[in-house]
């Protein structure tokens, strides 16, 4: 069973809720302006499966912002052109869609290590920032807001996002449950190969020049090594829910 375990800093309303003192200030006016939450953390850390469930429960669109620079990666990749090579990989991004990886397998090994290579580049990254940050203003199908996952969502796409959550787990269960992601379409992959990539990963998205993965000041920290999904859930549903409820007074 997958397990995630939960570090919040905050303190409890009078409803009993855990709300972070450092979000709260933002929250004045929220209910007039699409809810925006945010989640960072590195790969396989759980933020993904975090923030699908948050957006169905609060009926929100969901954005996985590292789809977009998989993406990237992945027109990259078809057309056979170096992902390091920065104006081949600025074109692509220039000209992404979501329509354009319809279908298309982004999850792989291969995608996944060109995206980190890819995200590195600050005109890939600037190229899609003005897609995120619309996705965010003005949410889909007429959700009242948005939820997006990502490395630098609460620090440079989103910073004046409602809630933001900065979700970790340890090195090794993460490792763990990428490979269980990636092993049936892998037999020779190892875990220990699935381990090296991710800490290679960490330290390239944490050492760039721009936008580097941090936590945000105000991001509440969400370490998913040892609880359930359940729990985790209902642990950000706590904070969101005393922040929602703080806006109506």
């Amino acid at each position: 069973m997958v397990r995630f375990a939960l570090v919040f800093k905050g303190r409890r309303s009078s409803a009993g809720a855990l709300v972070s003192p450092r979000a709260m200030p933002q929250m004045r006016g929220v209910m007039s302006e699409p809810l925006i939450i945010a989640l960072d953390g590195p790969a396989a850390s759980g933020k993904g499966t975090l923030a699908r469930a948050i957006a169905r429960h609060y009926g929100l669109a969901y954005l996985d912002t590292g789809s977009l620079y998989r993406g990237v990666a992945y027109l990259l990749l078809r057309a056979g052109e170096d992902p390091s090579d920065a104006a081949a990989a600025e074109a692509a991004a220039r000209r992404f869609s979501l329509e354009a990886i319809e279908g298309a397998d982004i999850r792989t090994r291969e995608v996944g290590a060109a995206a980190s290579v890819v995200a590195a580049q600050p005109a890939v990254r600037q190229a899609l920032l003005d897609f995120q940050r619309d996705f965010a203003r003005r949410p889909p199908k007429g959700a009242k807001g948005a939820v997006l996952d990502g490395r630098d969502i609460g620090t440079v796409v989103c910073p004046d996002a409602a809630v933001k959550f900065f979700v970790v787990a340890s090195p090794e269960v993460r490792a763990h449950r990428r490979f269980l992601e990636l092993e049936p379409g892998r037999p020779d992959l190892s875990e220990t190969e699935v381990l090296a990539d991710l800490k290679e990963r960490d330290a390239r998205d944490a050492a760039r020049a721009d936008a580097p993965m941090v936590r945000a000041e105000d991001a509440e920290l969400l370490d998913t090594t040892h609880l359930t999904i359940e729990a985790a859930f209902a642990a950000a549903r706590r904070v969101i829910d005393g922040v929602l409820r703080r806006c109506e007074d």
